[in-house]
């Protein structure tokens, strides 16, 4: 393959000049997450009319005129799964490419798998397969080999193609403008998940009084920072279930918290002072600065429908040609129900079933099994989608 292999600031800068006026842009990243604490970006690959490019931010010192260049109005980035390569655009310039088509999405707007891996895409839609040599390559290694940078360019070369036939199916079903909310909606998530203090994620928090929930949050709050000072993983600083143990235990003496079982690494001695102020912090809070302890819903109705209407909405989306697991999960069938019987722990705010393109899916049709305006059958035990809804005599 033909491509140009970007090593300078300079080089970037040429390239991005030479592409400025595409339309349409591809790009993967290639990046290893498993020992600083943001990923650690190896490698661009990028796709743009006829051009092949591969960056190298080992050795390009600025990469925003790439990033820069994805929010110009009008050009379209696709993406496949493109969590991570938004998130480097957010961080790096603190804003989106101006429109992302993202094929894994698009995939599961057409009744395809969802989440479909890139290489079961290309086998199913252009009926080719990729090599699979350098799976286990270290990115962070230099110099790569050639083989190593050809494979890195397959994950971009058929982009454009996957869009296309994407596209055409999204269009012919009239389906453009779900890709589009559904797009504005995913990124707005992504770049909210960027923002959110995320201390409910350690593991072992169920149960915890709010007053313990509160120590784990400013221990969650001094881990962050002092991973990120050290650009470790967090957990690497401190584990979970230390951070659980201690606040069970909401002891601010310094000598007590050197007791806890696992706390005698040399590293976190030394740290000990900073994490007696962090429990100290928590423990003198008063009641009303406390965290919710985020109760689950005690209405044995909602365990029994919802399993009821998990398995309808799965008819629903085969019959209307659109992934079931994109749709919505079993939580988010919850969350409708509890919002239409108006339970007092229900959402405030309209469900994420009960908006844009999936009310018109399967909250409209959920609400009405709901309402007994639709009921449900089985239809043929053998078929490849046995039930059948059928409205209500009378209604």
């Amino acid at each position: 393959m033909n491509y140009e292999h970007i090593t300078s600031d300079d080089q970037l800068v040429e390239f991005c000049h030479r592409i400025r006026h595409v339309q349409q842009l591809g790009f993967d990243t290639e990046f290893v997450s498993e020992h600083t604490f943001q990923p650690q970006l190896c490698l661009i690959q990028v796709t743009a009319a006829d051009e092949l490019a591969l960056i190298d931010p080992t050795v390009v010192k600025n990469t925003k005129p790439f990033w820069e260049l994805l929010t110009k109005p009008g050009l379209e980035t696709i993406v496949h799964a493109g969590r991570e390569e938004l998130l480097f655009c957010l961080r790096t310039i603190g804003k989106s490419p101006w429109q992302i088509f993202d094929l894994q999405i698009a995939a599961g707007l057409v009744g395809l798998e969802y989440p479909a891996a890139y290489g079961n895409l290309i086998s199913r839609m252009l009926q080719k397969k990729l090599p699979k040599g350098e799976t286990r390559t270290d990115w962070r290694r230099r110099p790569l080999t050639d083989s190593q940078l050809e494979y890195a360019l397959q994950d971009v070369i058929y982009l454009q193609q996957l869009r296309d036939a994407l596209h055409d199916q999204l269009s012919a079903a009239n389906r453009l403008p779900w890709l589009t909310a559904e797009m504005g909606r995913w990124q707005e998530g992504v770049a909210a998940y960027e923002k959110r203090e995320n201390w409910r994620r350690v593991s072992g928090v169920s149960g915890l009084s709010a007053r313990s929930l509160a120590v784990v949050r400013e221990i969650w709050r001094w881990r962050q920072k002092e991973a990120q000072r050290r650009d470790t993983l967090p957990k690497r600083v401190l584990r979970d279930d230390l951070i659980v143990e201690l606040s069970r235990r909401q002891m601010a003496n310094p000598k007590k918290i050197q007791a806890v079982r696992g706390m005698q690494r040399r590293d976190l001695e030394r740290q000990i002072p900073q994490l007696a102020q962090a429990i100290h912090r928590a423990v003198s809070l008063p009641e009303s600065e406390l965290p919710s302890r985020g109760t689950r819903s005690n209405h044995k109705q909602l365990t029994t429908i919802g399993q009821f209407m998990h398995t309808a909405l799965n008819s629903i989306c085969r019959t209307a040609n659109v992934s079931p697991s994109l749709v919505g999960t079993a939580q988010d069938v919850r969350d409708l129900i509890a919002y239409y019987l108006q339970l007092n722990d229900s959402p405030k705010d309209a469900p994420t079933l009960a908006q844009g393109w999936r009310a018109e899916v399967v909250g409209k049709q959920l609400e009405e099994l709901m309402t007994g305006r639709l009921t449900i059958r089985v239809r043929d035990p053998l078929a490849g989608d046995p039930l059948v809804f059928e409205t209500t005599p009378g209604q």
